[in-house]
């Protein structure tokens, strides 16, 4: 009943209509994440082009009139150098092509049997817990077609910490893309350096050694060298103070970084030049807000969200997290149909504010979906009992899912329109949580967090992470 009385107070239309004729006329988000492709290339954070990028957005921020500022943090930076991968019968070894995953070791070199650990997750270790011991895990990304419906889907950093647990020296997983197509991202729960070397390998060269290994014993070699060392960066944070509530803020990020593989045009380009668009639309029109928005440029995110990490413990340490209210993630975020938050009891005024959006445009579906996922920058807030939410019900565009983490992730996949349609719906999502008189949810109790996260199914994957802080 509570969240009625707040919908009946909103009235965001005339508003919604001035950012949708901004957006839709002078939207700066394609041409400037085009630009940033060309001029700056990936956005590695701890690269001089992580540094690049990082400026990129500083400068572009103040350009539009914010107070911009520079978060700096130490990140273990991690970059591969070399990588030799061969599997076959003992004493006949042939070259694999692979890649490595990031925070492998600095230098190994294993020779060991290859066992087969089907989808990685806890229970294909179940019923023999050491049949990885001493040996190489391989291991298929996702899940294995006619796996049971209630098997887990673990990230890749996931079940390379349960293939270390169950005492294997190196791991090889298995991309699901067709075409061998390679994917880089981290193999690491902390962020920090693995014990062990792990390795992608191409979907048609994994399966061809899955089925060999039903006939014959393989053993697998992985010799590799890449560079770890502190170095800093910098999250990108621009400050629009708000009037009657300016002590309640809205933080809204997305990861400006990217791995080195591509550019990162759709991991998280349009995600983050959505944001930085998002900004220069609120300074044109010069609207004001009740809350303090903050729109945050994170690096770091796929070193495992160091930079959000940073944002929350660096809050804590100023007294300052109680103020973040709400916090929108968009990470690679496209076209969205409709708005999502792990808190049910916004479906109201996230659908009041959605119907006012779809009048002026019949493609928004004012779809509202309620849950809660790991692996992002939204998790950091979430594990503080911050209320989270975003975009859901688009999809990527040009058939980039594929191209995730890949080489094939460049600026030819961005789609225009998509792209501002993000940027429009989500500037007016952000003007109305800064704006409506009462938020209906509250930043929850330790207890609260631990149901909540039972309940959306997260206490096993952050058991494997080591972020399970309620035993």
């Amino acid at each position: 009943m509570w969240s009625f009385s707040a919908t009946a107070q909103d009235n965001f239309g005339p508003v919604f209509s001035r950012i949708n004729s901004e957006v839709q006329q002078n939207s700066k988000a394609y041409p400037n994440l085009k630009s940033a492709t060309e001029t700056i290339g990936h956005r590695l954070t701890g690269s001089p082009n992580g540094a690049k990028a990082e400026s990129y957005a500083y400068d572009l921020l103040k350009s539009y009139g914010f107070q911009v500022r520079y978060q700096p943090f130490e990140v273990e930076s991690w970059n591969r150098i070399s990588v030799e991968t061969k599997i076959g019968n003992e004493g006949r070894l042939e070259a694999v092509n692979a890649v490595t995953l990031a925070h492998s070791p600095v230098k190994a070199s294993v020779t060991a049997e290859l066992v087969d650990m089907g989808n990685g997750t806890a229970a294909d270790y179940l019923a023999n817990p050491d049949k990885a011991k001493g040996k190489v895990a391989l291991i298929f990304l996702g899940t294995l077609p006619g796996s049971p419906e209630n098997t887990p889907r673990l990230h890749r950093s996931e079940k390379t910490a349960l293939a270390t647990q169950h005492g294997a020296v190196g791991v090889v997983i298995i991309n699901g893309v067709k075409g061998d197509v390679l994917l880089t991202g981290t193999a690491s729960v902390t962020g920090k350096l693995i014990p062990i070397p792990a390795v992608c390998i191409g979907l048609e060269n994994g399966m061809r050694i899955k089925e060999t290994m039903k006939q014959t014993k393989q053993f697998a070699s992985i010799n590799m060298t890449n560079f770890s060392g502190m170095i800093k960066a910098r999250n990108v944070i621009a400050t629009l103070k708000g009037n009657d509530l300016a002590d309640e803020k809205i933080v809204v990020g997305g990861h400006l970084d990217s791995w080195d593989l591509a550019t990162g045009a759709i991991d998280n380009g349009i995600g983050s030049f959505a944001i930085l668009d998002m900004a220069r639309t609120f300074k044109k029109l010069n609207l004001k807000t009740k809350r303090t928005v903050e729109f945050v440029m994170f690096m770091g995110e796929e070193q495992g969200l160091l930079g959000s990490k940073a944002y929350v413990e660096q809050a804590k340490k100023d007294g300052t997290l109680g103020k973040v209210k709400f916090m929108l993630n968009y990470d690679m975020t496209n076209d969205p149909k409709g708005f999502t938050t792990g808190r049910k009891e916004m479906e109201s005024l996230f659908k009041s504010w959605g119907a006012d959006i779809a009048k002026l445009d019949t493609g928004f579906k004012n779809i509202f979906a309620a849950g809660a996922g790991l692996h992002s920058d939204h998790q950091p807030f979430m594990l503080a009992g911050i209320p989270t939410g975003g975009g859901t019900g688009g999809k990527l565009p040009n058939n980039s899912g594929p191209y995730y983490h890949s080489n094939g992730d460049s600026f030819k996949l961005v789609d225009e329109q998509e792209l501002k349609n993000t940027v429009r719906y989500s500037a007016m999502l952000t003007y109305a949580l800064a704006n409506t008189p009462q938020i209906p949810v509250k930043v929850q109790t330790e207890e609260e967090i631990k149901s909540f996260l039972q309940a959306n199914k997260l206490e096993i994957p952050l058991r494997i992470a080591g972020d399970w802080r309620w035993d």
